[in-house]
Formats: structure tokens, sequence, C-alpha cells
């Protein structure tokens, strides 16, 4: 018996045409389904004053991840 919850959930592509036709509501959607794969790629290491060695996520490296991200939605080719 197969197991759904380890199956990678795809987005429907309806959303993704509508997401590259534009559709603010759709890129968004998209936005969301990636956000925890972007978050994870933003996380740089640093030193507290202890000397331990602790991650952050940048903000400022999450939102080029996420500007890249639209900008290929919006060059997606779906005929």
């Amino acid at each position: 018996m197969k197991n759904d919850f380890n199956q990678p959930r795809l987005l429907p592509f309806p959303v993704i045409s509508a997401a590259a036709s534009g559709d603010a509501e759709a890129v968004n959607a998209v936005l969301q389904h990636y956000a925890g794969y972007i978050a994870k790629l933003s996380m740089l290491p640093y030193s507290d004053e202890n000397g331990s060695t602790r991650v952050y996520v940048d903000d400022e490296l999450r939102r080029r991840l996420e500007t890249k991200l639209i900008a290929a939605i919006l060059t997606f080719w779906t005929d």
C-alpha cells in the first residue's frame, strides 16, 4: 500500500497556467507552495556570542529568490 504522505505535492496545471498568464493570486499560490524550500535555501550560518554556530533566514536572499521565481513563472510556456 502506497503512502500518499511521502509523495510530493504538485501544483495543479491550471494554477501554473494562470500564474504564467500574470494572475496575481496564482503567482501568490506558487510562491506559497515553494515558501519552505525558499526559506531553506535562504538559511545562512552565523556564530553567536558563545561561539556556537546557528542559522538564520536571510530576508534579502529570500526576497531575491522569490523575485527570481516570479520572473521564471512569467516566462513559463504553457501552450
